[in-house]
Order: structure tokens, then C-alpha cells, then sequence
């Protein structure tokens, strides 16, 4: 299989919904308004690339790099991050839905979810210490085993977190949030 590299290049309004790319590289590239829905892009790299007004929902990653790529205004329901390749994983996300997602397991330290909705996401045994999440929606989002030192949960909203079963040391969180740090206490806090 020949390797196709692209650097530096804007892909605009681009349609890849239910294909397969393999052996590409994306270096320095932005995406707009492109609709990945339903691809593979399995065992493909992205390294500081783009992606903003884009469709990648149910789009498959399996083997693939994704180092400092960031997505803003993307449709990213149902991807599991978890299959991507962990060396220099790092993702920034910004007023997204990536609701229904999974990073079981990833290494995500200083990650920013900012004004992005993260509806039944699973966060199992991933690593996001000093991450923020800044106007973040987490309801049904999953935090078994995770690390969460350091992280800024203080905007987070609809959050609910076992604090024995993850670590939160020196976490922030804002006093209207404790609520999701004691649900399983199903007590009830009144204001």
C-alpha cells in the first residue's frame, strides 16, 4: 500500500461518510464542514490538524494517530477514542457533542473539553489529570478508575462522581457541583 502524505492543506466540505481511508498522513492539515459519518480511518495520523463544522459520528480509529488535534463545532457521536494509537495521543475539544463516546483507558492529561457536551461518555481508567472541563456536560458520563488530580471540574455541570472509586485529589469543583460527588449517598442537599 502506497503512503500518501498531505501537509498543509484545507479540505472544505469534503464527503467520506461510510468509506475506508488507510495510509494516510495529515500534517498541519484543517478540515471544514467535511462529513467522516460511518468511515474507517483506521491506521491513518493526524498530527496537528483541525477539524471544525465537522460530521465524524460512528467514525472508526482503530490504530490511528491523533496528536494535538483539535475539533470545534464537530458531530462526534459514538467514536471510541480508546482504539486510537496511545503514543502522543492528545485531543482538544471545543463547543462539540460527543456524546455516547469512549476513552477507557487513554492517557488524556491537560485535555480541554470546552462548552462541549459529553453525554454517557466513558472516561474508565483514563488518565485526565489537570484536564478542564469548562461548561461541560456530563450527564451519564462514566468515571470508574479514572484519574482526575488536578482537574477543573468548577463549570462542569451534571456530573456524577464517585470520589472512592477515582482519584480526585486536588480537583476543583464549585460548590453548586459537590452534589455529583455524593449521589451515591442519595441524600438530598438543599440551597
Amino acid at each position: 500500500m502506497e503512503l500518501s502524505v498531505h501537509d498543509n492543506k484545507t479540505f472544505e466540505k469534503v464527503v467520506y461518510a461510510e468509506k475506508t481511508i488507510k495510509g494516510r498522513e495529515f500534517h498541519g492539515c484543517t478540515f471544514i464542514k467535511c462529513d467522516f459519518s460511518n468511515s474507517d480511518f483506521s491506521y491513518n495520523k493526524f498530527v496537528d490538524c483541525i477539524f471544525e463544522d465537522c460530521n465524524l459520528s460512528m467514525m472508526k480509529f482503530n490504530g490511528t494517530t491523533l496528536s494535538n488535534a483539535e475539533f470545534k463545532s464537530c458531530k462526534i457521536l459514538g467514536v471510541n477514542f480508546s482504539e486510537c494509537h496511545d503514543f502522543l495521543f492528545t485531543v482538544h475539544f471545543d463547543s462539540c457533542i460527543l456524546d455516547y463516546a469512549s476513552f477507557m483507558g487513554k492517557k488524556m492529561l491537560k485535555t480541554k473539553f470546552a462548552k462541549t457536551s459529553l453525554k454517557d461518555v466513558s472516561f474508565t481508567q483514563a488518565n485526565l489529570a489537570g484536564s478542564v472541563f469548562d461548561q461541560t456536560d456530563l450527564l451519564g458520563a462514566v468515571f470508574s478508575q479514572t484519574d482526575l488530580s488536578s482537574a477543573n471540574l468548577i463549570n462542569a455541570y451534571n456530573y456524577s462522581i464517585d470520589p472512592e472509586l477515582n482519584i480526585i485529589k486536588k480537583a476543583s469543583f464549585s460548590a453548586l457541583g459537590i452534589a455529583g460527588l455524593l449521589t451515591k449517598y442519595q441524600i438530598k442537599i438543599v440551597s
